[in-house]
């Protein structure tokens, strides 16, 4: 089976990445949803279980990181399979393989040149 690769990777602004594929598509993602779905283990237990429920009598203390907004600080390509996406609030273990990125986020519709 032979995966589209990314030819082109860009920040539309700094909520929306576009990714440009070797077949032609385009897509777009919003940063949070890209966070919402990481991959990595921990994330995926979170999702599958919850996370912990917080003691209601004590307050969580956010980070700076996390309390600013949420930003791709980069992106590194892991083998020819995936990339790995550090995120502005620390967050940096997902690896993101294309299959799964091509399921993520929203098509772009391209003009055709005549």
């Amino acid at each position: 089976m032979n995966v589209p690769v990314p030819t082109t990777l860009k920040l539309i602004d700094p909520r929306t990445l576009q990714i440009d594929w070797s077949d032609g598509q385009c897509r777009r993602y919003a940063v949070q949803e890209l966070r919402d779905q990481c991959p990595c283990a921990g994330c995926r237990e979170k999702r599958t279980h919850g996370a912990a429920q917080p003691n209601p009598l004590q307050l969580t203390i956010l980070s700076a990181a996390e309390a600013r907004p949420l930003r791709v600080e980069s992106m590194k390509p892991v083998g020819n399979y995936a990339y790995s996406i550090a995120f502005s609030d620390g967050h940096d273990t997902g690896i993101y393989t294309l299959e799964f990125l091509r399921e993520l986020g929203a098509a772009v519709p391209t003009t055709g040149t005549p």
